[in-house]
């Protein structure tokens, strides 16, 4: 049990970590979405092999094809994701982004047929209201409106790969995440493709970021996390799940000297504190992914 919790934290650290590591990348947030796939794919289904798994268990069925549609989620939600940390920071990006799971909440009745309870409706209303304290910058022009929509689609992707992940219901664990990158993995190969075709420059001082970012926050941090879920109380997955942005701005104040005026702590804080709440009466959320 001591393992798990130890695997599940370090991959929750590493996670949090990708905004700062790809700071330091001098390449554009597509270019380094689709290096972080291809490295973390080609080290984790050497896990996946290496462990005895094999492709050909994934059988055409309904359970495949939703863990494929939340691996194109999860590329939407990290091609949003890279876009916001370069255009309104990575405070903010992975703030909003997490607003995700509150989407979830409010759409479970739609989608899961499940009540929204008291518990739930209070945790939406706090988001919501942080929300509109983060959208008060762009008043006050002090907010880049791209990133913010940026941040505000990378929330809804991050939102539809929770909701396609938990629609399947025999894949899980390593399985789970070898299928659910490789489906990010094709996504962001076509879609880069026809943005802007396969040609870029990498220098080579960012070569160590970008083998960081692919193979120890990509590959290395998937392992860890699926590995140690199954055997740590849902409780504690769904609520500790949070650590991971409270990293990230951590480390973005930090190490990259964002500053947050007190309007956006204030909104932050309602949105995190809106989404723990509502995860701590929806303790089923255990398949999710940075």
């Amino acid at each position: 049990m001591k393992k798990s919790y130890r695997n599940y934290f370090i991959a929750l650290a590493l996670f949090g970590s990708n905004g700062i590591v790809s700071s330091g990348i001098a390449l554009s947030s597509c270019d380094i979405v689709l290096l972080r796939s291809i490295l973390g794919s080609i080290l984790l289904y050497a896990i996946f092999r290496f462990s005895g798994g094999k492709l050909s268990e994934f059988k055409p069925s309904k359970d495949v094809a939703f863990v494929a549609l939340s691996g194109a989620a999860m590329a939407a939600d990290w091609l949003f994701l890279f876009e916001a940390y370069a255009q309104i920071g990575v405070s903010m990006a992975v703030i909003i982004n997490y607003c995700g799971p509150i989407i979830v909440v409010a759409l479970s009745p739609l989608v899961f047929q499940e009540k929204i309870t008291l518990k739930r409706l209070l945790s939406l209303i706090a988001a919501m209201s942080g929300a509109l304290l983060v959208s008060e910058q762009i008043m006050s022009g002090t907010l880049n409106v791209t990133g913010l929509i940026c941040a505000v689609f990378s929330a809804f992707s991050y939102a539809g790969m929770i909701i396609f992940n938990k629609k399947s219901k025999s894949i899980t664990g390593m399985s789970n995440a070898m299928l659910q990158l490789l489906g990010a993995l094709v996504t962001v190969i076509i879609f880069v493709g026809l943005k802007q075709g396969f040609v870029m420059q990498i220098e080579t001082a960012d070569l160590p970021a970008i083998m960081w970012l692919g193979f120890v926050n990509t590959g290395v941090s998937c392992w860890l996390y699926f590995s140690s879920i199954g055997k740590l109380p849902v409780q504690t997955v769904a609520v500790c799940g949070y650590l991971e942005p409270l990293a990230a701005v951590l480390l973005a104040v930090v190490l990259l000297h964002e500053m947050m005026t007190p309007l956006q702590v204030f909104g932050a804080m309602l949105i995190m504190g809106g989404a723990v709440y509502g995860e701590c009466s929806n303790f089923e959320s255990t398949k999710l992914i940075a």
